[in-house]
């Protein structure tokens, strides 16, 4: 674990022309940066793609980085951005395998706890993506609200709303969801 002086000495030594360095940083952010370009995308390939173009992106502009915010909130925007913007060109949408497997063979309990992560995925996917990534944010990823309006760049009071809103629009989602499954049945 570097402290955040650490990094700062690693940052201006990669500035200097010590570019293997940057190695460390990368290293440090790897599942940081895939994390978040996967919550965006949803597709692990896409993912790694994506997180490997904003530290290509981070490097480019390490000489902008400003100390007043962490070096990992400033990637994380970077790599956010680039998700944002790769999902906008790419409208394709990716099903996962993963939703065609059967429950063959998974206790009542498990597949009762797959089942609820699946209406509310289902659910938190209606949402608009600042208002998904707000509540991943805070609430999947366990970020400070402080935190997660540095993240987004947004006003903490701007952001407390965003999450209080989001979260009403989840209940309503959930419900209509529920509504329509308990219909099928």
């Amino acid at each position: 674990m570097i402290t955040t002086t650490q990094e700062y000495s690693l940052i201006d030594r990669v500035i200097a022309g010590e570019e293997a360095q940057y190695a460390v940083l990368v290293d440090k952010y790897k599942s940081y940066a895939f994390t978040i370009a996967l919550k965006v995308v949803g597709n692990r390939a896409e993912a790694e793609e994506i997180a490997q173009d904003g530290f290509i992106k981070a490097f480019h502009y390490l000489k902008k980085f400003n100390r007043e915010a962490k070096f990992s909130t400033w990637l994380y925007r970077i790599v956010f951005n680039t998700a944002i913007s790769y999902k906008r060109k790419n409208k394709i949408q990716f099903q996962s395998i993963e939703n065609h497997i059967e429950y063959a063979g998974k206790s009542d309990d498990e597949i009762e706890k797959e089942e609820k992560k699946k209406f509310v995925t289902k659910a938190i996917e209606k949402l608009t993506e600042a208002d998904r990534v707000a509540v991943q944010l805070y609430y999947i990823k366990e970020f400070s609200l402080e935190e997660t309006a540095e993240m987004l760049g947004q006003n903490i009071n701007t952001l407390k709303v965003r999450v209080h809103r989001a979260r009403q629009r989840l209940a309503d989602e959930l419900k209509k969801i529920l509504k329509e499954e308990a219909l099928t049945l």
